[in-house]
């Protein structure tokens, strides 16, 4: 059976998931939508020189909506970075507006094509937007997915790497909520070497709250580096295609739209070929219950304001 994903935005992200997923050989077939058709067309050249030093052969098609069809993935990558330059707030819900415009755009091509895949979210307010995909496109909720704190997740696992000398893959647990300013680490269900982190860090004397900062500014502090996020974003996006494209059935703190909640927010989720397959249960703390709550509703009040009115 052919695989095939394809990719709408060949931005910074969308071109280095386009890269990622070809260099693993993850597809077969890639389809590229992008308003740049100069750019978009490059892409594709650029891909093609590619494949003599390859191990996998693949095709690509750009900007024919229609060959998305039978796509098993697409990915959403679109967005407009420049709007975030002077945001000295670093509020990912600036972009919404202007997003929620090019995604009932795409939304209204997609629905002419017979896709019945999984669609894979990056755009931010990656939350939000998930949810607005999901209205215009009429596509069933399991199968509309943001990325959400995957990333998060990957960068609190670094940072609790870093601090006790650790693979950042020996690291369980979860952040949680929105990708964005809401989000919060869940203690409880982060460990190590099969110990509770908070026990482990109040015998070492580390410090959780200063780990729990960086993993929700540490996008920042890559922004401010060059201007953007690519590589973190993108390979979280790539394992979520690989999960549904394989079948994998594996949990992950994706961004989807749990029966308890109103809006779209991270939580883990058993993720295979039909989407969200199985929701997980954790048992948190009350604080933890009430963070969760507190992120679901920056996350409604902010979509409603702009998408509601």
């Amino acid at each position: 059976m052919m695989r095939k994903i394809g990719i709408i935005g060949m931005g910074h992200v969308g071109s280095t998931v386009a890269h990622g997923l070809i260099a693993e050989g993850v597809a077969d077939e890639y389809v590229f939508i992008d308003k740049n058709e100069k750019k978009v067309q490059a892409d594709a050249l650029d891909f093609e020189d590619a494949k003599t030093n390859l191990n996998n052969s693949f095709s690509v098609t750009v900007n024919d909506y229609q060959a998305l069809g039978d796509a098993d993935v697409i990915i959403s990558a679109i967005g407009k970075i420049e709007l975030q330059y002077d945001n000295v707030e670093h509020d990912r819900f600036i972009e919404l507006p202007h997003n929620v415009e090019q995604v009932k755009e795409v939304s209204a091509k997609l629905k002419a094509t017979d896709f019945s895949g999984v669609l894979v979210v990056i755009t931010n307010p990656c939350d939000a937007i998930a949810a607005v995909y999901q209205a215009e496109t009429g596509y069933p909720k399991e199968k509309v997915l943001g990325t959400g704190t995957l990333l998060d997740t990957a960068r609190m696992h670094r940072a609790v790497g870093s601090a006790f000398n650790v693979d950042p893959r020996s690291v369980a647990g979860y952040n949680l909520g929105e990708h964005g300013n809401s989000q919060f680490t869940a203690w409880s269900t982060v460990s190590l070497q099969g110990q509770p982190i908070t026990k482990l860090a109040a015998e070492k004397g580390v410090d959780l709250a200063a780990i729990e900062k960086d993993s929700v500014v540490g996008g920042y502090t890559v922004f401010d580096g060059k201007g953007y996020t690519s590589y973190g974003i993108a390979t979280a996006a790539i394992r979520l295609a690989k999960t549904v494209v394989q079948d994998a059935k594996t949990e992950m703190p994706v961004s989807h739209k749990r029966p308890e909640f109103a809006s779209y927010l991270s939580y883990p989720a058993i993720v295979g070929r039909e989407g969200v397959v199985a929701y997980s249960q954790l048992d948190l703390t009350e604080e933890e219950l009430a963070n969760l709550q507190k992120s679901a509703d920056s996350i409604q009040t902010q979509f409603e304001k702009v998408v509601a009115h």
